[in-house]
């Protein structure tokens, strides 16, 4: 027995490891002029609340993990699979019934007994699990379950790595309504002040046309953000599920990226293994590889045990008395001869699956390792780019204001100041757009190297 049940899949770890083989990627992240220096880096252990920082934030991520659809119907999928694991291992056990009976007989031309009172206790067929069917099928099921709530963390991670990307895009589109209504309020007051000069004589139309150019962009602009900020506000409430408040959001993207904290990354790649995602390839891997074993089993004699124990009785008063006692047993050996080829195909169906699984969670791997080293080659780029960013935002302001004064001096033309001042809003518009894309990098990180807070 104990030689025929090695015939069974055990998936465990070290079998999983056998099946996978070595991780599908380098031992190390990429190394390079675009990624950070990985003596810096250190093994990371952190929670969405030390990343995210801000009490705003986490507080909309707390809602969010309460009362978001998404986690709630992944949670529903865990309690679905954990049922069907309890059911798939009550298979295991032997299943016993007691019933209580009465009969009673008449006529003329009946010989039975008038009156029966029957008490039993059952076993229902019950299969011996001597090649170790059930117990696969068993693990099977709770390799299923465990993928479930695998895939019930990364849902929670989604939810909150989406949260704060919804937080931070609110933060940057105030900036940008910020901006549009600075430069909207400046181009109206010199456009004012050009259509007196035109009016006077002095300037040309043209000149009064081209600042108004200029104030009309920057109104489009700010119906534009506003429309965006309310739609941000509209997918931060879907993520949370629940109302937010002004309070809760955040009035730029400086404001929103203040208290994000830095993502250490990992130098072992093996660190990918605790990802969600590929956690619940994992166990898929482990069910599918348990299902081999329960087909190979399903190709040997099955046996199964029955029984009835009771007793009998005319009268209800000798129901429980010696004479009345009656027991039937029976084992049952059965063993398709012929099956057209089914129960091999079944086999060979369950090892295709395990193969397929097997790419899947190698396949998870080199996703996840792609992941985490685009986030890194962005994290060792992007404050580069905010630096020349911010300087471009500077020496534009700086032109903008030589240009205005150039032109009040005569020196310069109204077109050269007009020019300047819509570089200076077009720099200011791009610099926004650098700080978020670094802010997201970070909340980018955090979800790549599958945060473990959740």
């Amino acid at each position: 027995m104990a030689l025929l049940a090695g015939c069974a899949a055990d998936p465990d770890p070290a079998r999983i490891a056998r099946l996978a083989g070595p991780l599908p990627v380098p031992a190390r992240w990429p190394a390079g002029a675009a990624y950070p220096i990985p003596g810096d880096l250190a093994q990371p252990a952190y929670s969405y609340r030390a990343v995210f920082g801000d009490a705003r934030l986490v507080t909309l991520i707390d809602r969010a993990q309460a009362h978001n659809q998404d986690v709630a119907l992944a949670i529903a999928n865990v309690a679905a699979a954990r049922a069907q694991f309890q059911a798939q291992r009550a298979a295991q056990f032997p299943q016993i019934g007691t019933s209580l009976g009465y009969n009673r007989a008449g006529g003329t031309a009946s010989n039975s007994p008038p009156n029966v009172f029957t008490a039993e206790g059952t076993l229902a067929s019950y299969e011996v699990d001597l090649f170790g069917r059930l117990r696969d099928l068993t693990t099977a099921q709770r390799a299923t379950y465990l993928a479930s709530r695998a895939a019930a963390q990364a849902a929670r991670l989604m939810v909150a790595a989406s949260t704060a990307n919804a937080w931070l895009a609110y933060g940057a589109d105030a900036s940008l309504l910020s901006v549009a209504r600075q430069t909207a309020a400046s181009a109206s007051t010199g456009a004012a002040l050009t259509a007196k000069r035109v009016r006077g004589g002095i300037a040309p139309l043209s000149d009064q046309r081209q600042a108004e150019l200029i104030q009309h962009i920057a109104e489009a602009d700010v119906a534009a953000q506003t429309n965006a900020l309310a739609q941000d506000a509209n997918a931060l409430r879907l993520l949370v599920g629940a109302e937010v408040s002004d309070a809760e959001l955040p009035g730029s993207i400086d404001d929103a990226g203040a208290h994000l904290a830095e993502v250490p990354a990992g130098l072992d790649s093996a660190i990918l293994l605790r990802r969600p995602d590929v956690v619940q390839a994992e166990y898929a891997l482990a069910a599918n590889d348990a299902r081999v074993g329960a087909a190979r089993a399903a190709l040997f004699p099955k046996i199964t045990l029955t029984g009835v124990l009771g007793v009998a009785s005319t009268a209800l008063s000798s129901l429980f008395t010696g004479g009345a006692f009656a027991f039937a047993a029976g084992a049952g050996l059965s063993y398709p001869i012929f099956d057209a080829g089914a129960a091999r195909a079944g086999l060979q169906l369950s090892q295709a699956q395990r193969e397929a699984a097997l790419a899947e969670y190698r396949k998870a791997i080199e996703a996840a390792f792609s992941d985490v080293a685009n986030a890194l080659a962005r994290r060792g780029t992007i404050d580069a780019q905010l630096s020349a960013s911010t300087a471009a935002r500077d020496a534009a302001a700086d032109n903008a204001r030589l240009a205005r004064e150039r032109y009040t001096g005569g020196v310069a033309t109204h077109l050269e100041s007009l020019t300047a001042e819509q570089a200076l809003y077009t720099q200011q518009k791009a610099l926004v757009a650098v700080e978020l894309a670094r802010a997201n990098n970070l909340v980018g990180l955090y979800r790549a190297l599958g945060g473990d807070d959740l």
